[in-house]
């Protein structure tokens, strides 16, 4: 049997996890009373049962109790009852903006401040966070790209770390990306904007894709970037980190950031060691504005 404890910050997307579990084949249960799952995940471990994949939900709404859950999967392990740890998080600036796009109360919020409810439950969540063996960060993570991302760990069995690089192109005159951890200016390369017959296209086209890397020093600046993100990656899974963001900008965000975001991802995309997505931030901007 394959059991799946599903936990994380309240608005990280668990209860959607739990469902995209149950739609796998998952026999799913949410908030069962945490002194009821060692019974449970006995009884469903026992050769008498049909379930062979089952994911638990538990979250902060089981108020004191949650603080017995870690004794609790202790006795699991003595049982040699195997069990999983899937824990959804998200930035506290994500979470405060999804609990009032909702217009929901956060549990803990007793004082009605959003922020002072994530905080609490950021501390009484914090062993969970600890041991858990999968962490996805969801800040920005579409509901399929979730999907993907428990698509791989649990059905496709593929191993799974926790850092997911974003790897986002923009454009200086729009911004910098706030939520940017590296940032890079390719701005020093040639511009296709002041050739007429390219000033429409983007760095998705083969036109833009062969102008920009046709000059060495395009090439020179994508060996070096490569060469010292795939440096930091491993020293950012011992720091704990699970998100990181590589924004590449130009003036517009619509050719040579484009471009350059493209070639990175293509170089990242199949590694096994983390997960990868590819943004353009503002590669539309220009043609909304009638430019």
């Amino acid at each position: 049997m394959r059991l799946v404890i599903v936990t994380g910050m309240s608005g990280a997307g668990r209860a959607t996890a739990l469902k995209i579990l149950e739609d796998a084949g998952y026999f799913c249960v949410d908030n069962l009373p945490v002194l009821f799952i060692d019974k449970f995940a006995e009884l469903t471990a026992s050769g008498n049962s049909e379930i062979t994949k089952v994911a638990i939900g538990i979250d902060v709404r089981s108020g004191k109790a949650l603080s017995e859950l870690e004794q609790i999967l202790e006795r699991l392990a003595v049982q040699g009852i195997v069990y999983e740890i899937l824990f959804l998080d998200a930035s506290d600036d994500v979470l405060v903006k999804r609990y009032k796009e909702t217009r929901r109360m956060h549990p803990l919020a007793e004082s009605g401040r959003i922020e002072q409810g994530i905080s609490l439950e950021r501390e009484r969540l914090v062993f969970l966070k600890k041991d858990a063996d999968y962490i996805i960060d969801t800040s920005k993570l579409l509901v399929r790209e979730l999907k993907q991302e428990l698509d791989k760990i649990f059905i496709q069995n593929r191993e799974f770390k926790n850092l997911m690089i974003t790897v986002l192109s923009f454009g200086f005159k729009y911004g910098i990306p706030g939520d940017a951890d590296l940032v890079f200016d390719v701005r020093f390369l040639p511009n296709p904007y002041y050739y007429e017959e390219l000033r429409k296209l983007t760095g998705n086209d083969r036109q833009i894709q062969d102008f920009v890397m046709g000059y060495e020093m395009a090439h020179i600046f994508l060996d070096k970037l490569d060469d010292m993100i795939r440096f930091l990656v491993p020293n950012y899974v011992l720091e704990g980190k699970n998100q990181l963001v590589v924004a590449i900008g130009c003036t517009g965000g619509k050719h040579r950031s484009v471009t350059l975001a493209n070639k990175l991802y293509e170089r990242l995309q199949n590694q096994n060691d983390y997960g990868v997505k590819l943004e353009h931030r503002d590669i539309g901007k220009d043609a909304a504005r009638g430019k």
